[in-house]
């Protein structure tokens, strides 16, 4: 089981100062986010990719070539890259030229993303937000495998003899496909052959062991290996050194986290305490409580879909530096070598 951290660098307010913090600054911590992660010892640190005001990362592959230079082992991701409206031969470009400055340890997570900004900004109509995912994506496979293409599509111009540089270091980037919860998306992965990376957000965790169930049927029925269909759950999460600690300190900043970005959708909800407590439980999503507690809830995940990989949002809500740093160590120290035990049994 490989452990890391992703994060969107969203600029949202401390709920308790009212205090936004400026984009550069938030752009420099999550570049030390990265360091963190790294000399921590775990696995992966991913970015995602938004086009708002809101967040500060609109190319992950430029932060993380940033992130590169500041760690040494920790594999390097986008978390999402969205590939609806990127064009594929500029997106495996610029992994490839990350996997080269990182001496290997680029990777791609391809997916819609929350937001649909992007769509007009680039020039996409949202209608062909499923053709051109299924066409990108392909395109971004084929590129992966070959350094000259030559191929036609609809959406983009067409390719004949094209060189394809640089060359990744490794044989091929890791491609996965980001999956919030559709059954088609999950599908989709495994016809492809991609690893498949879950956002668990909400809801029971059976509604998701449908999902892997469903990528693996797909791709075992398209040929591919069991083996070769890694499976990611990627989550909220917060640890403290008790469980009740954990919640009375995390509600603050989860409630905000969900009233800007239901802000930012155009919708006022707010989250209650009771609403929070129902998602913090063990039959639920929020990865929330003692270092145990998260042990329990990856562990009982992975009994259901087997999968090879967790990755925590820690920081959003309006954190501060220090209380995402502290999650980092309990995350590394407390949680990681538990599962990393358990789960090579």
């Amino acid at each position: 089981m490989e452990i890391g951290i992703y994060t969107f660098g969203d600029l949202g307010p401390n709920p308790h100062t009212g205090a936004t913090i400026s984009a550069p600054k938030r752009l420099k911590e999550v570049i030390e986010l990265g360091k963190l992660a790294d000399e921590a010892g775990l696995d992966v640190f991913g970015v995602g990719e938004h086009h708002r005001l809101d967040y500060t990362v609109s190319s992950p592959a430029v932060v993380l070539a940033a992130v590169a230079q500041a760690t040494k082992h920790i594999k390097l991701t986008s978390a999402t890259s969205v590939i609806s409206t990127l064009d594929p031969v500029r997106l495996f470009e610029d992994f490839a030229t990350l996997d080269v400055i990182s001496e290997g340890r680029a990777e791609i997570i391809a997916g819609r993303g929350a937001f649909v900004e992007s769509f007009p900004l680039f020039g996409y109509d949202l209608d062909d937000y499923d053709a051109l995912f299924e066409e990108n994506i392909k395109l971004l496979q084929q590129l992966n495998a070959e350094e000259i293409v030559t191929w036609q599509g609809e959406f983009r111009s067409n390719l004949t003899n094209a060189m394809i540089s640089p060359r990744p270091i490794q044989e091929r980037l890791p491609l996965w496909v980001g999956v919030g919860g559709t059954a088609k998306s999950a599908i989709r992965a495994g016809r492809l052959g991609t690893g498949l990376a879950i956002a668990i957000l909400g809801g029971p965790l059976t509604d998701y062991k449908s999902l892997v169930d469903l990528y693996r049927q797909a791709g075992i029925e398209e040929g591919h290996k069991r083996e070769s269909l890694p499976v990611a759950v990627n989550g909220h999460t917060y640890i403290a050194k008790e469980s009740q600690q954990a919640k009375d300190e995390f509600y603050p900043y989860y409630a905000n986290y969900w009233s800007y970005v239901n802000k930012q959708r155009g919708m006022g909800m707010k989250m209650s305490r009771a609403d929070f407590e129902h998602i913090a439980s063990p039959e639920t999503a929020l990865f929330v409580g003692s270092p145990q507690q998260i042990v329990e809830k990856i562990l009982t995940q992975h009994e259901a879909f087997g999968h090879n990989r967790f990755i925590a949002q820690i920081d959003i809500g309006g954190q501060s530096f220090s209380e995402v740093a502290k999650g980092i160590e309990l995350l590394a120290t407390e949680v990681a070598p538990i599962v990393k035990r358990e789960t090579s049994k």
